[in-house]
């Protein structure tokens, strides 16, 4: 069900993680940036990079052959790793996917970085999202950080981190 991406899988992992957070599509699913946020989340390029990059593991999940979510963990330092855009087909949300792609994502971050905290963070209007972290074990650092994109500057990032047992 879980494997790391690979090059080939770009195309398939783009066109996921802008159905997932941007435009129409993701108004199905409950995860969406769709309405704080416009232009594509990502690109091939950037997706490519992030590939490359030794310290990333880009994790994707299948079933019956299609691509259904991905997550990518970063090694931070010895200690911390980072859980990112993490997401799920919006019309397969609510099944228990996003909740699996977590746990299997902090296995990963335990086994191929010897991280002993996971962190992330949330755009801080998404209450609801902030929440669901939050049942699974995060809890928010009280640490506010900018949000990455200066046309956005009016949104912050809420950072949550996890003890990995």
């Amino acid at each position: 069900m879980f494997r790391l991406a690979a090059s080939e899988d770009l195309p398939a992992l783009h066109a996921l993680v802008e159905s997932a957070y941007r435009g129409d599509s993701a108004r199905g699913g409950w995860t969406h940036e769709a309405d704080l946020l416009e232009g594509n989340r990502t690109s091939q390029g950037e997706l490519a990079q992030v590939l490359a990059d030794p310290a990333n593991r880009v994790l994707l999940a299948h079933r019956d052959g299609a691509l259904i979510g991905t997550v990518t963990i970063t090694r931070r330092n010895a200690d911390t790793a980072y859980l990112g855009m993490l997401c799920v087909d919006p019309a397969l949300q609510a099944g228990g996917m996003g909740r699996a792609l977590i746990a299997e994502a902090e296995d990963c971050a335990r086994r191929e970085f010897g991280a002993r905290t996971m962190e992330m963070t949330v755009v801080s209007p998404r209450v609801e999202l902030i929440a669901y972290y939050e049942r699974r074990g995060y809890v928010q650092t009280g640490e506010i950080r900018p949000f990455p994109l200066p046309q956005f500057d009016h949104l912050t990032m809420v950072v949550l981190a996890k003890a990995l047992g």
